[in-house]
C-alpha cells in the first residue's frame, strides 16, 4: 500500500519539471491538478512562470488535462485560460477520474503522467493505474480544511519530505 503513496519524482514547482525528460520517457500527456499545483487555492490569478511552463509544454506537443475535485465551473474556467482540456469532477483518487482524463487526452498508461500537490489524491490515483507520478510542493499554505487534515497524514504515514 505504501508503495502506491510514493511519487516517481518530487519537485518544488511544476516549473522545475523538465519537459524534455518527460518526452524522452515517452510521455506526451499530462493529467494535472489545479489548486495549489497550477494556481494558489481559492485564487484567480495565474502565476506567469506557470503559464509559460504550460505554453512551452504545449509547443513541445504535450497535451494537458486538468483533473480536480474542485467545482467543474472553476476547472473549465482555468482550462480555458491555460488552453488545455478538463475532465469532469470524478472524485480523485478514484481510478475513474484518471481513466476519464486519459480518455479525454487519447492517452494510455505508457504515455501519461500525473502531476499534483497531494499524495492521497493525485499520487495515489496515478499510481493505482501505474502512471508516472510527480509530486509538487503546494503553491500556497492556504488550503481547503479537508486538505489541511490530509497533510498531517502525508507527513506521518507517507513520510512526505520536501524535494
Amino acid at each position: 500500500m505504501f508503495k502506491k503513496l510514493k511519487p516517481d519524482q518530487m519537485v518544488e514547482s511544476v516549473c522545475d519539471i523538465k519537459l524534455d525528460e518527460l518526452m524522452r520517457r515517452g510521455i506526451s500527456n499530462i493529467i494535472i491538478d489545479l489548486d495549489n499545483t497550477l494556481i494558489p487555492w481559492g485564487e484567480e490569478n495565474i502565476i506567469p512562470e506557470v503559464y509559460q511552463w504550460i505554453k512551452a509544454g504545449q509547443e513541445m506537443g504535450f497535451k494537458f488535462c486538468i483533473v480536480s475535485n474542485g467545482s467543474f465551473k472553476r476547472i473549465r474556467h482555468f482550462a480555458s485560460k491555460f488552453g488545455m482540456l478538463a475532465a469532469s469532477k470524478r472524485g480523485k483518487p478514484l481510478s475513474r477520474a484518471f481513466k476519464n482524463a486519459m480518455m479525454t487526452l487519447e492517452g494510455n498508461k505508457h504515455n501519461t503522467a500525473v502531476i499534483g500537490d497531494q499524495i492521497f489524491t493525485d499520487i495515489l490515483g496515478g499510481n493505482m493505474l501505474d502512471l508516472y507520478t510527480i509530486l509538487v510542493e503546494p503553491i500556497s499554505k492556504r488550503e481547503f480544511i479537508g486538505t489541511r487534515i490530509m497533510r498531517f497524514f502525508e507527513k506521518t504515514i507517507a513520510k512526505r519530505r520536501r524535494p
